[in-house]
């Protein structure tokens, strides 16, 4: 199931060409409150099998509305906490540390889990809308992440079952802010950097986990301004999603709606005023960003 939030922030499932306003059925067979969020949605249908098979047999018989003729919106606003992996991909850290001036190339699995930060709910736009560069900034970078969209509480789970918590994937955009305060440290004003409004995009919305039954077997490609800007593949994370998992909760109760985004792999390209974006992932879908100077 593909699940979304579309025009006033209804909750709808994707098939093909159609959106089917699932929010509303699940409303009116009292399974969800009338004034929802996509984090509540998640809750109930990751908790209740019944609640799943309704909504799936719903779209057998509900009325659809093409998707050409709705505005999607991220696929939850509301997550309770945005995890973000840093420097997940060793050829990313190395593009980074030639840009740090020769800075160690850190690829300790527990080091690495070790540097994810937070990222806030205010700086969440979706699929179509505009990535705002700040006055302050002198480069900002995009970087292309699979998101891991947590469905179940977890707390101090194995590796092997890791993956059992989590609802389904997403595409996150961790837009990155490197200047102008000076040369980057792991960790240094991270929060900061990447948390101005419209510097986590996601979309275009959530594929639950039952179809895609390896998220390190998935294609990631961006296009920046319609030429090819990144090209990689999610099986050369140097951390995998059931090891983030594993990590994360053995630190922190993850809750239902919380994500996680996985890092970013090589080929992360400044933007300009002007500039719009095409990310891709395989079996996820792709989504569209614009880009503008603030004024």
């Amino acid at each position: 199931m593909k699940l979304c939030l579309f025009n006033s922030f209804q909750a709808g499932a994707v098939l093909g060409d159609q959106v089917y306003p699932v929010g509303d059925a699940l409303v009116v067979a009292a399974y969800i409150k009338r004034d929802y969020t996509m984090a509540d949605v998640i809750e109930r249908i990751a908790a209740d099998d019944n609640v799943r098979r309704f909504a799936h047999d719903w779209m057998k018989t509900g009325k659809p509305i093409p998707l050409n003729e709705v505005k999607l919106r991220a696929p939850i606003t509301n997550p309770p906490s945005i995890w973000a992996a840093a420097s997940n991909y060793k050829a990313h850290v190395e593009e980074m540390q030639a840009r740090t001036q020769g800075e160690k190339v850190v690829t300790d699995k527990e080091e690495l889990m070790a540097e994810f930060w937070l990222k806030t709910s205010a700086s969440i736009i979706g699929p179509g809308d505009t990535v705002i560069l700040p006055k302050v900034s002198r480069r900002v970078d995009f970087e292309t992440e699979l998101c891991a969209v947590i469905g179940k509480t977890a707390k101090h789970v194995s590796e092997e079952d890791a993956l059992d918590y989590v609802f389904g994937y997403t595409i996150c955009w961790d837009i990155s802010q490197r200047l102008p305060w000076g040369r980057e440290k792991p960790g240094n004003t991270r929060n900061i950097r990447k948390g101005f409004d419209t510097f986590t995009p996601l979309g275009p919305w959530i594929v639950t986990r039952d179809e895609i039954a390896d998220p390190q077997n998935l294609s990631i490609k961006t296009e920046l301004n319609g030429k090819l800007a990144m090209n990689a593949h999610t099986r050369d994370m140097i951390c995998s999603v059931r090891e983030q998992v594993r990590f994360l909760s053995s630190v922190t109760t993850l809750r239902p709606g919380d994500l996680i985004s996985t890092g970013t792999p090589e080929g992360v390209r400044m933007l300009k005023d002007g500039d719009r974006l095409k990310g891709y992932i395989e079996q996820i879908g792709e989504m569209e960003l614009c880009v503008r100077a603030e004024t």
